[in-house]
């Protein structure tokens, strides 16, 4: 279900946006803040334990059925995609999510679209496609278990992984 997408074709734009669920106020329960803008990217070496450091916890957060990046995660995607600029042998896999709300096919597709939108966001402040690739889980992967509001926006997610 889940194929190779096609690589876009991306247009530098200094005017890129991001976005969050209503709520999440840029927070991960198990992690704290988001906004990772005082965070160190990786050590002298630039190794692939920097790079998993420089992304650990990194989560952007959405809003239901959305595919729109929340201002509140553009630190995260800033210091990420610094962190890529200034080590180009780091790579970042996307990992989509969705709360459990609609069919399989319809959230596999969901949260493609919401890697794919982190990934523009990312390529637009200097990452290469190279260095980023995206899978979506659907709702396969879930954050939080239950049936409310609360478990929902934490699963509406896309997570940063760092690759060997």
């Amino acid at each position: 279900l889940a194929g190779c997408p096609k690589k876009p074709t991306v247009k530098p734009n200094t005017n890129a946006q991001t976005q969050v669920p209503a709520g999440d106020s840029a927070t991960n329960a198990d992690t704290g803040p988001q906004t990772g803008s005082a965070t160190p990217f990786g050590d002298a070496a630039g190794g692939a334990g920097a790079a998993a450091a420089a992304v650990a916890g990194k989560i952007i957060y959405f809003d239901y059925d959305k595919v729109e990046i929340k201002p509140e995660y553009a630190g995260i995607v800033s210091d990420v995609a610094r962190a890529l600029v200034a080590h180009p042998a780091w790579k970042v896999r996307l990992e989509g999510n969705t709360d459990q709300r609609g069919t399989r096919e319809y959230n596999i597709g969901l949260g493609e679209r919401r890697a794919q939108a982190v990934r523009r966001a990312l390529m637009l402040q200097g990452a290469t496609d190279a260095q980023l690739s995206t899978v979506s889980y659907g709702e396969e992967r879930l954050a939080a278990e239950g049936e409310d509001e609360a478990a929902f926006a934490k699963n509406r997610r896309v997570e940063m992984v760092a690759l060997p």
